[in-house]
């Protein structure tokens, strides 16, 4: 029954903790949807694949999301019409790159500045790597859920489809009913700017809010799945087994790696979390941590799990655990 009782309570505070970054997540996402001029923003990025997931893993610095708060912000970018490589880079360098994981981390390692560094060298690079690799899927559906890839913008025909054959309903983006015609919401806005400018900012606030809750509801769901399995497995696994495998260099990154899957804490404050293990873990298994933990943790896993498909998450998670063991295990070598 103490058991129950702790992982009850730490369920809460999992979902206490990453609540409020969930939510800057969706009001971000919203803010994207509705604010930002979607066809400019595509038409801004980089064509190039590594060039797009570079400047996609440094996007971060334009909204400072954690892990909870990034996913329906690449959810937006990727209905927005964003390559893979962009909206998958984001997703995976954005919890640690931007400047309060930054600063929260100088804080709490300011003692030792090479682990900042390479924090954030290591990290953009294995965000842009896979976001390399995932590119090759020139058909983005191929990684999506079925239900999230219903919501894409469609791929365009070469040959013009009759007017009377497009439906507005399966149309990317929003449209609005008005007399018995469809409009695009970006017509529809710039007309009723013309018209009033007050009544225009009025009519924003009602789409804002409907796609708000829609977000919500969607992720937040996940969001406390994924809470309650990390809460289970925190209390019902001895952590001891886990520390128990930090005797050496190799085994200490593969420990650190997995402590930092199963705490799944958020990436605001993992700095000071792995700071507790600085006196027995080596420099380099505290790196893996603070690198792979924002990247893949349990909690993460559920959300994502509403954009990709299961056995894209496999791929992905093998993929960022294999670049975290190699590229901590060659610092070890020089720090």
């Amino acid at each position: 029954m103490n058991q129950l009782h702790n992982a009850f309570t730490l369920f809460l505070s999992l979902l206490v903790e990453a609540m409020p970054f969930l939510l800057l997540g969706v009001l971000l996402s919203s803010s994207l949807l509705f604010f930002i001029n979607e066809k400019q923003l595509i038409a801004q990025l980089p064509k190039n694949p590594f060039l797009g997931a570079a400047v996609g893993s440094c996007v971060g610095f334009l909204f400072p999301v954690c892990e909870c708060g990034n996913v329906p912000v690449a959810r937006r970018l990727l209905l927005a019409g964003v390559s893979p490589a962009v909206a998958i880079s984001f997703l995976l360098a954005a919890p640690t790159i931007n400047p309060i994981v930054i600063w929260s981390t100088w804080v709490a390692f300011g003692d030792r500045p090479s682990l900042v560094i390479f924090r954030v060298l290591f990290s953009w690079t294995i965000a842009t790597t896979v976001g390399c690799v995932f590119s090759i899927q020139k058909d983005v559906r191929f990684l999506l859920q079925d239900s999230f890839a219903k919501r894409l913008k469609p791929v365009k025909s070469c040959q013009p489809e009759p007017a009377q054959l497009i439906s507005p309903l399966l149309q990317s983006g929003s449209f609005i009913i008005e007399q018995g015609q469809s409009l695009p919401l970006e017509s529809y806005w710039s007309t009723t700017i013309a018209k009033s400018p007050t009544l225009a900012f009025k009519s924003k606030l009602q789409p804002f809010f409907d796609n708000v809750i829609q977000e919500f509801s969607e992720l937040g769901g996940m969001l406390v799945f994924g809470s309650a399995i990390a809460a289970i497995i925190q209390v019902f696994v001895p952590r001891e087994l886990v520390l128990s495998l930090g005797q050496d260099t190799t085994t200490s990154i593969l420990a650190m790696m997995l402590l930092a899957a199963i705490v799944s804490i958020c990436s605001t404050v993992d700095s000071f979390f792995a700071l507790s293990f600085a006196a027995t873990f080596t420099s380099s298994s505290l790196l893996a941590f603070l690198v792979f933990g924002p990247t893949i943790d349990i909690k993460s896993i559920g959300l994502m799990a509403s954009i990709f498909k299961p056995k894209i998450i496999v791929y992905m998670l093998t993929l960022i655990a294999q670049l975290t063991f190699i590229f901590t295990l060659v610092y070890s070598y020089f720090f």
